[in-house]
């Protein structure tokens, strides 16, 4: 089998990751009856661009490593470049989940509490904690899944070693 260059992998890694977001916002889109564009806006709105960057730049260095394993002697780094962005995606998750919480609690501390205000603050301490929990909901699943990935092509390139012996 030919060895794919560094390149190519990282375009073949966009291409799965670009071909998911678009099955997965179809599939939203019909399940829910909306645009596309609303999805994204909802998705803008809960999640900030910086998480949505984060989370795209550790898919794609995940995916990467996971479809560089081909049993050669540059396994060990793309293995561990696989599992270090499963990683990363966990602490992502788990840092804008706490930042939401912060966010939220910091928000609560600066207003006056009144029969008048209440709607308000309760209007702006959900719309921090929702970010706070969708994060967890969505980092740390994609988190398991590419460990999960990882450790299976390792696994399968090691019987197809063994077979061979």
């Amino acid at each position: 089998m030919p060895m794919a260059t560094n390149s190519t992998v990282i375009v073949k890694s966009l291409v799965y990751l670009i071909g998911s977001v678009v099955i997965g916002l179809a599939l939203i889109s019909y399940v829910t009856a909306l645009e596309p564009g609303a999805i994204l806006a909802w998705l803008l709105e809960r999640f900030t661009v910086l998480f949505l960057l984060l989370l795209g730049f550790f898919v794609i260095t995940g995916v990467t490593g996971v479809l560089k394993l081909n049993g050669s002697i540059t396994d060990p780094f793309w293995q561990e470049c696989a599992l270090q962005s499963a990683n990363g995606l966990a602490a992502l998750a788990l840092t804008f989940t706490l930042l939401g919480i912060s966010l939220g609690v910091g928000a609560l501390g600066q207003q006056i509490i009144s029969p008048q205000t209440v709607g308000r603050i309760i209007q702006e301490l959900t719309t921090h904690f929702s970010m706070a929990f969708m994060t967890t909901v969505v980092g740390i699943p994609l988190s398991t899944l590419l460990r999960a990935a990882t450790q299976l092509r390792i696994q399968n390139l090691k019987v197809k070693r063994e077979d061979t012996a």
